[in-house]
């Protein structure tokens, strides 16, 4: 798997997302996510959203490891400044 395929798995999945996703072996991947879904979300549920939108890849293997970073626009904004 591509880190381009899943960003694009996770932006059209979550809409009005943006994704950035690293990794350069097919299996391990770093992603950091924006998305408004996130709002008034627990980290753990924020997680849960981007993991759904790789629908099942984690547990087929075609993804061995994650490190996910989740943000709101807010929180993305507040980081920035």
């Amino acid at each position: 798997m591509q880190a381009q395929e899943i960003e694009r798995l996770i932006e059209e999945q979550l809409p009005g997302a943006r994704a950035t996703v690293r990794g350069d072996d097919g299996v391990h991947f770093e992603a950091e996510v924006i998305s408004a879904a996130f709002v008034g979300k627990s980290l753990l549920q924020q997680h849960r959203l981007v993991y759904a939108a790789l629908g099942g890849r984690m547990e087929r293997e075609e993804i061995h490891a994650l490190s996910l970073k989740t943000h709101t626009p807010d929180a993305w904004q507040q980081r920035q400044s």
